[in-house]
Protein backbone atom coordinates (compact mmCIF):
# COMPACT_ATOMS: atom_id res chain seq x y z
CA UNK A 1 0.00 0.00 0.00
CA UNK A 2 2.83 2.38 0.80
CA UNK A 3 4.39 1.60 -2.57
CA UNK A 4 1.13 2.69 -4.21
CA UNK A 5 1.11 6.02 -2.37
CA UNK A 6 4.64 6.79 -3.51
CA UNK A 7 4.84 5.16 -6.96
CA UNK A 8 1.28 5.43 -8.32
CA UNK A 9 -0.07 8.50 -6.55
CA UNK A 10 3.23 10.35 -6.37
CA UNK A 11 2.65 11.99 -3.01
CA UNK A 12 3.60 9.37 -0.45
CA UNK A 13 2.28 8.61 2.99
CA UNK A 14 -0.01 11.18 4.64
CA UNK A 15 -1.12 10.41 8.22
CA UNK A 16 -4.40 12.30 7.69
CA UNK A 17 -5.53 9.74 5.10
CA UNK A 18 -3.36 6.65 5.58
CA UNK A 19 -3.36 5.87 9.31
CA UNK A 20 -4.91 2.46 8.61
CA UNK A 21 -1.78 1.43 6.72
CA UNK A 22 0.56 1.88 9.67
CA UNK A 23 -1.88 0.66 12.34
CA UNK A 24 -3.53 -2.30 10.67
CA UNK A 25 -4.37 -3.96 13.97
CA UNK A 26 -6.68 -1.14 15.03
CA UNK A 27 -8.02 -0.48 11.54
CA UNK A 28 -8.73 -4.04 10.47
CA UNK A 29 -7.76 -6.90 12.74
CA UNK A 30 -9.28 -5.62 16.01
CA UNK A 31 -12.58 -4.65 14.39
CA UNK A 32 -14.82 -7.57 13.33
CA UNK A 33 -16.76 -5.31 10.93
CA UNK A 34 -13.66 -4.38 8.96
CA UNK A 35 -11.30 -6.49 6.87
CA UNK A 36 -8.05 -6.40 4.96
CA UNK A 37 -7.72 -8.88 2.10
CA UNK A 38 -4.48 -9.57 0.27
CA UNK A 39 -3.26 -11.63 -2.67
CA UNK A 40 0.29 -12.94 -2.38
CA UNK A 41 2.70 -14.58 -4.78
CA UNK A 42 5.97 -16.09 -3.55
CA UNK A 43 5.66 -14.38 -0.14
CA UNK A 44 5.11 -10.96 -1.75
CA UNK A 45 1.82 -9.09 -1.41
CA UNK A 46 0.76 -8.17 -4.94
CA UNK A 47 -2.79 -6.89 -4.34
CA UNK A 48 -4.91 -5.52 -1.50
CA UNK A 49 -8.51 -4.62 -0.77
CA UNK A 50 -10.12 -3.55 2.46
CA UNK A 51 -13.53 -2.94 3.98
CA UNK A 52 -14.11 -0.20 6.51
CA UNK A 53 -17.27 0.78 8.38
CA UNK A 54 -16.84 4.39 7.28
CA UNK A 55 -18.74 6.51 4.83
CA UNK A 56 -17.16 9.29 2.81
CA UNK A 57 -15.99 12.31 4.79
CA UNK A 58 -17.01 15.88 4.07
CA UNK A 59 -14.72 17.60 3.39
CA UNK A 60 -13.14 16.64 1.05
CA UNK A 61 -16.27 15.05 -0.48
CA UNK A 62 -19.65 16.72 -0.97
CA UNK A 63 -21.84 16.83 2.18
CA UNK A 64 -24.71 15.00 0.49
CA UNK A 65 -22.44 11.97 -0.05
CA UNK A 66 -21.60 11.81 3.66
CA UNK A 67 -25.33 12.01 4.46
CA UNK A 68 -26.28 9.32 1.93
CA UNK A 69 -23.51 6.94 3.09
CA UNK A 70 -23.22 7.34 6.88
CA UNK A 71 -20.42 5.70 8.83
CA UNK A 72 -21.52 2.58 10.65
CA UNK A 73 -24.10 1.37 8.14
CA UNK A 74 -21.92 1.97 5.09
CA UNK A 75 -19.21 -0.49 4.13
CA UNK A 76 -16.56 1.40 2.21
CA UNK A 77 -14.27 -0.51 -0.12
CA UNK A 78 -10.77 0.87 0.39
CA UNK A 79 -7.18 0.25 -0.68
CA UNK A 80 -7.85 -1.70 -3.90
CA UNK A 81 -4.31 -1.77 -5.19
CA UNK A 82 -2.61 -4.20 -7.56
CA UNK A 83 1.09 -3.99 -8.36
CA UNK A 84 1.48 -2.83 -11.93
CA UNK A 85 3.18 -6.05 -13.08
CA UNK A 86 0.26 -8.15 -11.76
CA UNK A 87 -2.64 -6.22 -13.28
CA UNK A 88 -5.15 -7.66 -15.74
CA UNK A 89 -5.15 -11.05 -13.98
CA UNK A 90 -8.44 -10.73 -12.09
CA UNK A 91 -6.87 -10.01 -8.70
CA UNK A 92 -8.79 -6.78 -8.02
CA UNK A 93 -12.07 -8.32 -9.13
CA UNK A 94 -11.55 -11.40 -6.99
CA UNK A 95 -10.61 -9.39 -3.90
CA UNK A 96 -13.54 -6.98 -4.37
CA UNK A 97 -15.89 -9.95 -4.72
CA UNK A 98 -14.53 -11.38 -1.47
CA UNK A 99 -14.91 -7.98 0.21
CA UNK A 100 -18.54 -7.74 -0.90
CA UNK A 101 -19.19 -11.25 0.42
CA UNK A 102 -17.65 -10.19 3.75
CA UNK A 103 -20.03 -7.20 3.85
CA UNK A 104 -23.02 -9.43 3.10
CA UNK A 105 -22.11 -11.73 5.98
CA UNK A 106 -21.45 -8.89 8.46
CA UNK A 107 -24.55 -7.57 10.27
CA UNK A 108 -25.42 -3.88 10.17
CA UNK A 109 -24.33 -2.85 6.71
CA UNK A 110 -26.91 -1.25 4.42
CA UNK A 111 -24.73 -0.21 1.47
CA UNK A 112 -21.33 -0.63 -0.17
CA UNK A 113 -19.68 2.61 -1.24
CA UNK A 114 -16.32 3.49 -2.77
CA UNK A 115 -14.58 6.33 -4.51
CA UNK A 116 -11.67 6.24 -6.92
CA UNK A 117 -9.08 8.48 -8.45
CA UNK A 118 -9.92 8.34 -12.15
CA UNK A 119 -6.42 9.60 -13.02
CA UNK A 120 -4.95 6.21 -12.02
CA UNK A 121 -4.54 4.02 -15.09
CA UNK A 122 -7.35 1.45 -15.29
CA UNK A 123 -9.16 2.50 -12.10
CA UNK A 124 -12.25 4.09 -13.60
CA UNK A 125 -12.93 1.36 -16.22
CA UNK A 126 -12.49 -1.32 -13.56
CA UNK A 127 -15.00 0.27 -11.19
CA UNK A 128 -17.48 0.90 -13.99
CA UNK A 129 -17.38 -2.85 -14.70
CA UNK A 130 -18.39 -3.82 -11.13
CA UNK A 131 -20.22 -0.81 -9.65
CA UNK A 132 -22.76 1.92 -10.41
CA UNK A 133 -21.59 5.52 -10.56
CA UNK A 134 -23.23 7.77 -7.98
CA UNK A 135 -21.36 11.02 -8.61
CA UNK A 136 -18.50 12.23 -10.77
CA UNK A 137 -16.60 14.64 -8.55
CA UNK A 138 -14.59 15.90 -11.51
CA UNK A 139 -17.64 18.04 -12.33
CA UNK A 140 -17.71 19.59 -8.84
CA UNK A 141 -14.81 22.04 -8.34
CA UNK A 142 -15.78 22.69 -4.69
CA UNK A 143 -14.95 19.13 -3.62
CA UNK A 144 -12.64 16.19 -4.28
CA UNK A 145 -12.42 15.14 -7.95
CA UNK A 146 -13.00 11.47 -7.03
CA UNK A 147 -15.59 9.38 -8.87
CA UNK A 148 -18.05 7.79 -6.42
CA UNK A 149 -19.67 4.38 -6.83
CA UNK A 150 -22.03 1.96 -5.12
CA UNK A 151 -22.06 -1.83 -5.30
CA UNK A 152 -25.18 -3.79 -4.37
CA UNK A 153 -24.73 -6.00 -1.31
CA UNK A 154 -24.77 -9.55 -2.66
CA UNK A 155 -27.22 -12.15 -1.46
CA UNK A 156 -25.31 -15.01 0.16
Amino acid sequence: MLDTFYQEFGYGYDPRWHDDVVDMDTAYFDNPRQALLVAALDDEIVATTSVRADGPQSPPHAPWLAERYPSGTTAQIFRVYVRREHRRRGLAGGLVEMACRFVALTPGYESIYLHTNAAIDGAEPFWRSVAKEIHDGRTDPAHSPAVHFEIPIPVV
